[in-house]
Order: structure tokens, then C-alpha cells, then sequence
């Protein structure tokens, strides 16, 4: 069986018709490079339209953004200086990927680009986008850790009219007033499609457990609904029994998940909202004597260890969540400081491992 993409209903488009152009140029560029695991790893890479990163179809009635609505100057990004805010330490495959991404894209484009990382530290992150700009970024690009608290930025930034596009984790200010762009996955909508790969594993009755992740940010909200949302429509003898935060990490996702075998000695199923606490649940499970799929694990993201799980029968399901960011986050601040149009928000389509894909696209993994 191929690799498996979704495609949702965004609401990326505005009416204009360069918009629509936007997107198609953007599916091009995501799907033209791909960035291999940093550090070495011995982790065989994807490559090609295989590994990047696709627009979903733009929907009917989507806003846009410009340079003339948002203020500022055009800018040839080629002279430009890129400032990027990661915003988590880079243990986390998803983090190296995607700061990998950035990097690449920006060396490929000879840009040149000031990085940071917060180290899992909102007030470090509003301080290091603060020296980004002081240090003469003319354009930002942030992954951001939490939604809020992003006042001081967004008036700094304003103030020197420095566009920002945002990745995979949402600001809550205004779009085209605040920042640009907000590039991501749908997080609702891998929430039901995880609930989905949980009702098949575990026949839709038992009990289950959800490992949330780190508070504070929309991804963690929006991964929590569309998952209780689908399982309360489809699965309504599958009771959530369970659910404690794992902070998107391994360690946490362990410790948690020992808590739950101690509470709940006959869990049939773990959501774990992302694949490194997954990967914590596994390492509890097996410390616990458990053997592969007697406790059905779900996770999201897509990284190579979870999907060797997948594998090896501890994972039963990953929705992919792909980190790789770099070309359409250059292809879109390109196309905006040039004073085209772009969307305001930029849906990328995910796809799915399962038992039946994940040795086949085990190299397409993170």
C-alpha cells in the first residue's frame, strides 16, 4: 500500500487568483527538496516529492495578505537578512527536522540566516526574537512554543515593519496585521484521523488513555478535540479513562504512562499527542512486562523511531506531522516581499503509517 496523504478544506485562499498561484508554486517548492535527520544519525533520509511538504487545496473564500494591507516595503529576500526562533531543545527528531529544514532552504536560496532556540523557554523565546531584530533581521520566521504572551514581539516587530510567518504552532493575534502567515498541519483534523486509527485497533471499546501535550499552545487543544470529538462520534463504548500531560516528551511520557499502568491496570489504548511520548509509553510498557500490542498506542508526528514501531507491533498507528518547513516558508516571505499575495494561513496535507506502509515508507520517515 502507498504512503497515505489527507487533504482538508483550509481556509487558505484568498479570492484572488494569485493566490491560487501561490499555492500551486508552493506545492512545487515544498515538494522539490527534502532535509535529512541532523547529527550524524544513522537514519537513511527521504527524498523528493516523497518527503516535502504539500499544500492542501485551497478553499473557496480564504483571506489573503499584502504587502500594502500588512505595511512595509518590498524586499528582495536574496539581500535579505531571515531571522528563525526555534523554539524547543533539539532532542526532539521533529525539532531537528524542521530547523534542519530552515537552515537548508536558506543556504539553497544563499540567504542569510540568524538562528535562535529557547530551549523550552517562553521568556527566553520572546527575549531571543528580540535580539533577532536588534540584530537586524529584516523578515522572522517562528516556531513558536506557546499562543500568547506575544505582545512585546508583534509591537517590535511592528515597529520596524518586519513581516513574520509563523510555523506549525500558532500565534493568537491578528493575520495580516500581526504576522503574515501561519504555515501547519491541520491539528483537529489529525486528532479524529488518530481516533480513527484507535476505534480499528481496539474494535471501538475498551478503555484509553490520552497523553497531552505540553499545555499552552493550540496544537495540544486542537489534537485534544478532534480526538475526543471522533471518538464521541464514532466510539462510544471507548471511554477515555485517563489523561495527563507529557510535555511532547519522552521522558514525561514514560513517567506518565507508568502512572497509568499503576491507575489503570486494564488500559487497552494510548493516544499520545505526539511520537516522542509514544515512544515513552512504549519504553513503560515493555519496563512493565507488557508485550507488543497488548496496549494499543497511537501517536502523531512521524519520526523514524515511531514509525519502526509501527514495525515492530508496539505502535499500532502514526499520523504523520511533517516538520519539513523550509521551502514553503521562504517561497511564501519571497513571494510576500516581492508584494504578492499570499494566504494567511498555508494547510499542508499529511499522510498516515500503518501496518500495512510503515516498512515500505520507513525511509520517508524523521
Amino acid at each position: 500500500m502507498n504512503f497515505t496523504s489527507h487533504r482538508r478544506h483550509p481556509l487558505a485562499r484568498p479570492a484572488a487568483a494569485a493566490s491560487l498561484a501561490l499555492a500551486v508554486a508552493l506545492t512545487a517548492a515544498g515538494c522539490a527538496k527534502s532535509e535529512d535527520d541532523a547529527d550524524g544519525a544513522a537514519k537513511p533520509s527521504a527524498t523528493g516529492a516523497d518527503a516535502g511538504q504539500k499544500v492542501a487545496a485551497p478553499k473557496p473564500g480564504g483571506k489573503g495578505c499584502t504587502l500594502a494591507a500588512y505595511g512595509g516595503d518590498t524586499l528582495d529576500l536574496k539581500g535579505a537578512t531571515v531571522g528563525f526562533s526555534q523554539s524547543e531543545k533539539e532532542a526532539n527528531p521533529f525539532r531537528i527536522a524542521e530547523t534542519r529544514s530552515i537552515k537548508d532552504e536558506a543556504a539553497k536560496r544563499g540567504v542569510k540566516l540568524l538562528t535562535a532556540n529557547a530551549q523550552s523557554q517562553f521568556s527566553k523565546q520572546i527575549s531571543d526574537v528580540q535580539d533577532l531584530l536588534a540584530k537586524g533581521a529584516d523578515v522572522l520566521v517562528i516556531a513558536p512554543l506557546n499562543s500568547d504572551g506575544w505582545e512585546p514581539v508583534l509591537r517590535a516587530a511592528a515597529a520596524r515593519k518586519v513581516p513574520i510567518v509563523t510555523i506549525d504552532r500558532q500565534i493568537n493575534a491578528d493575520p495580516c496585521k500581526d504576522y503574515v502567515s501561519f504555515i501547519a498541519s491541520d491539528f483537529v483534523e489529525q486528532g479524529k484521523r488518530a481516533a480513527d486509527q484507535m476505534i480499528e485497533a481496539t474494535g471501538g471499546k475498551g478503555k484509553v488513555a490520552i497523553l497531552l501535550g505540553a499545555a499552552g499552545n493550540n496544537v495540544t487543544t486542537e489534537r485534544t478535540k478532534g480526538f475526543k470529538d471522533r471518538i464521541a462520534e464514532k466510539a462510544p463504548e471507548l471511554e477515555i479513562v485517563f489523561e495527563q500531560t507529557g510535555d511532547f516528551a519522552r521522558e514525561k511520557g514514560q513517567q506518565v504512562t507508568e502512572q497509568l499502568i499503576q491507575s489503570q491496570p486494564g488500559i487497552n489504548g494510548v493516544y499520545a499527542e505526539n511520537d516522542e511520548m509514544g515512544l515513552g509509553a512504549v519504553g513503560a510498557l515493555k519496563g512493565a512486562g507488557k508485550k507488543p500490542g497488548d496496549v494499543k498506542i497511537i501517536t502523531i508526528d512521524g519520526t523514524r523511531n515511531a514509525v519502526q514501531g509501527v514495525v515492530d507491533g508496539w505502535i499500532q498507528g502514526v499520523i504523520e506531522s511533517n516538520p519539513r518547513f523550509g521551502p514553503l516558508a521562504f517561497r511564501t516571505l519571497d513571494t510576500f516581499t516581492r508584494g504578492e499575495e499570499v494566504p494567511q494561513e498555508i494547510v499542508i496535507e499529511d499522510g498516515a503509517y500503518a501496518a500495512d506502509n510503515a516498512e515500505q515508507d520507513l525511509g520517508r520517515a524523521y
